[in-house]
């Protein structure tokens, strides 16, 4: 279920007083070149709500999606070995749920885990069938069927992003500045995969999302590196065979150069 469908069942039909929700950001264009050391986007905001009801705002940001491969180590026979790669799909490659308190004190479960709001509730899971895919001579298991595992592999793919820093949650990243008018801080590590990022901005009043705006980044290489990107996925192969000549050149060069009659 999207969240724009999960928005809908659980939000009252619409009035001349439903309270509104706008939100923008400073920036909607991050350019990576070669010192790209990470960027900070500010999202500011504003409630318009004629009750006096207090309410709360969540932000998510979600990064284009990235498959996520990992294995477990085991001892066999005196031995530590890989077990068979697992392979989860539908894991963005960047994450961020901020909100003025914890997510757990604005909305129960049910609702949380309907919207993806907050890591412990991202749709994150192995295909539904098991397959074997073989992809430049590497065998790749894809196990979607994990049993009492499952939460085990799950929680370990979001701590691998969570080191990476491209997972984060903060029940203080949104302030609210005045009455009304909220500001919320989203910090892009420099291993920030490239790619259209979306933000939502969700507006909850008595546990229940009442309104949403959707807002995109785009993150993109530029100058050499997105030369080297674009030749690299459009043809694969030139850049494989420009890569070893280059390699091989680098390395007669250097033995050339350190040689002792």
């Amino acid at each position: 279920m999207t969240l724009l469908a999960a928005l809908a069942l659980a939000t009252a039909p619409v009035t001349s007083t439903a309270p509104v929700i706008s939100a923008a950001l400073t920036d909607t264009n991050v350019r990576v070149s070669s010192d790209f050391s990470g960027a900070r986007i500010i999202l500011y905001g504003a409630v318009f709500d004629p009750s006096t009801w207090p309410s709360d705002v969540v932000v998510l940001v979600r990064g284009p999606e990235q498959p996520v491969r990992i294995t477990r180590r085991h001892k066999v026979a005196g031995l530590w070995l890989n077990s068979p790669p697992v392979v989860f799909r539908g894991a963005p490659g960047f994450y961020r749920a901020a909100s003025n308190r914890p997510l757990a004190d604005i909305a129960n479960f049910g609702t949380l885990r309907r919207l993806g709001a907050g890591m412990d509730h991202l749709p994150i899971s192995a295909p539904a069938e098991q397959r074997t895919e073989t992809r430049y001579g590497v065998r790749d298991v894809v196990v979607s069927r994990l049993g009492a595992d499952y939460y085990v592999w799950r929680r370990a793919v979001v701590r691998l992003k969570q080191n990476a820093g491209l997972y984060d949650e903060d029940e203080r990243g949104v302030r609210f500045v005045d009455r009304g008018l909220f500001r919320a801080e989203i910090s892009l590590p420099a291993g920030a995969p490239t790619g259209v990022y979306r933000a939502d901005i969700l507006l909850f009043k008595d546990g229940r999302p009442v309104a949403v705006r959707s807002r995109t980044l785009t993150v993109e290489k530029v100058g050499l590196e997105r030369a080297l990107y674009v030749w690299a996925h459009v043809r694969p192969w030139s850049y494989g065979l420009a890569s070893m000549v280059f390699a091989l050149a680098a390395g007669w060069a250097a033995s050339a150069a350190f040689r002792r009659d």
